[in-house]
């Protein structure tokens, strides 16, 4: 009933039109505001449970660096768990849009949990709800914004994913700038409040759009069964074994929230005649990464591939190597944080650039070679267990941090950072036979509009 209300109130194919599809600036508009809202208020979480959390009885009851790191590390696994689920949901049963307005209210009520409680509960409560929603709606917004063109637009869609890119990039820059301010002039209330606002500004811009929206209806079991299919089973399963290795990426470049703010707590925080909070360091990636993209699509991976032909399992294994890199940075500072020394910020900033150029390398290599691997009908689902390798290595970080919580673990200061690179460089070692093992297989569009694979 509510799908046929849907089909007979919304228009459910693309325009035929060479022009700019109507409803790309509601999506641009959501997505900056909604990363704002997520990347804000990711960016005090940490400093947050270590200095602001209250107890039960209205004392501050924070909790330690090595607790913070675990609570910050689950969270960040269940936000990317849901992806997978969000996405079977939008395309077996609701439909894209549907689904990003029903997940984006739980959004909206775990940013108001966050500002109005701010103990443990209200912490559970509010995390538990921004996972669902966060997660939940981020296998969709992409597609849908696919879904917004045809035939005779489609050579726009490069430009649109620009936007797209930029308007995270600007969102999480801006909020990782602002919200630590927020914090320290007036306390997590107004801290965790303003990301609900923007995200209460996202969910009203993209619900404004819904008239001017493609919405492409869902296609129920028939999704089901093509996506388990002999077919679809095999590609998963190849999938799944390269996610598995560039899981242990993510276990190091999510604790640029955790373990790397609390670290900047200690150190000088004077920096190019500026005084740093410990939170704000984090925005030097999405700078950067709006710098490197460029950088590396047209100076640095044109000239390489003239002596050494860069596949995407290339450039993912390269990057694993100069996450090890990274992370040897921070070791570094802990060493002289031991010896009395209080190291400058500007090495963080410093470990920022070679993890960026990870991330480059990695994160946007493997987004793109799961979209090219993933059949048709099954792209969204891909993307889900794509997500999967954040659970996995932030799962990994959670429970290193728990079972080495208590003292004589060994696992303290520039040893816990090494413990970190060196499970990285052994990942990175054994994944060089597995790229050279993988036979890709390029899932591409035939001018009919099925889906056609060519070999990689």
């Amino acid at each position: 009933m509510v799908r046929r209300m849907a089909e007979a109130t919304y228009r459910t194919a693309p325009l035929d039109t060479e022009k700019m599809p109507p409803g790309i600036p509601f999506i641009v508009g959501n997505e900056a505001a909604e990363r704002f809202s997520f990347y804000g208020m990711k960016a005090i979480l940490a400093v947050f449970m270590t200095d602001y959390l209250m107890g039960s009885d209205g004392k501050l009851a924070t909790m330690g660096d090595r607790e913070a790191t675990s609570w910050m590390h689950f969270f960040v696994a269940g936000a990317y768990a849901f992806p997978l689920l969000g996405g079977i949901v939008a395309d077996a049963f609701w439909g894209k849009y549907a689904t990003i307005i029903r997940l984006s209210l739980f959004y909206c009520l775990g940013h108001l949990a966050l500002a109005l409680d701010d103990t443990r509960v209200g912490l559970a409560v509010g995390l538990s709800l921004i996972a669902v929603g966060a997660g939940g709606i981020k296998s969709c917004v992409s597609a849908h914004v696919g879904d917004q063109f045809g035939e005779r637009n489609e050579a726009l869609l490069g430009r649109v994913f620009s936007w797209f890119y930029f308007a995270i990039n600007f969102g999480a820059m801006s909020s990782m700038m602002l919200t630590p301010e927020l914090l320290r002039r007036y306390g997590p209330d107004v801290a965790f409040g303003v990301p609900g606002v923007l995200m209460a500004v996202a969910t009203f811009t993209f619900w404004s759009g819904r008239q001017r929206f493609a919405h492409i209806p869902p296609t129920g079991m028939r999704f089901v069964r093509e996506a388990f299919s002999r077919e679809g089973v095999s590609v998963m399963l190849r999938l799944c074994i390269i996610y598995a290795f560039v899981a242990m990426f993510w276990a190091l470049f999510d604790q640029t929230s955790s373990s790397w703010v609390l670290q900047a707590k200690r150190l000088d925080l004077t920096f190019l005649g500026f005084t740093w909070l410990p939170e704000q360091p984090q925005a030097a990636n999405p700078v950067l990464v709006l710098l490197f993209i460029p950088l590396f699509s047209y100076v640095i991976y044109p000239y390489t591939d003239r002596v050494f032909k860069l596949t995407p399992l290339r450039k993912i294994s390269i990057g694993f190597f100069v996450t090890v890199i990274a992370f040897l940075i921070p070791a570094y500072i802990e060493a002289e944080l031991s010896a009395g020394r209080r190291p400058n910020i500007g090495w963080q900033f410093l470990a920022y650039v070679f993890m960026t150029a990870a991330e480059v390398m990695v994160s946007i290599t493997s987004l793109e070679f799961s979209y090219t691997q993933a059949p048709k009908k099954m792209k969204s689902l891909v993307m889900g267990l794509y997500f999967g390798s954040v659970v996995l290595g932030n799962l990994f970080t959670a429970i290193v941090n728990l079972v080495t919580e208590q003292p004589g673990t060994g696992l303290a200061g520039a040893s816990y950072y090494l413990f970190f690179a060196g499970v990285m460089l052994v990942t990175a070692v054994f994944f060089v036979p597995v790229a050279i093992w993988y036979k890709e297989r390029t899932y591409i569009q035939s001018a009919h509009g099925e889906p056609e694979p060519a070999p990689g």
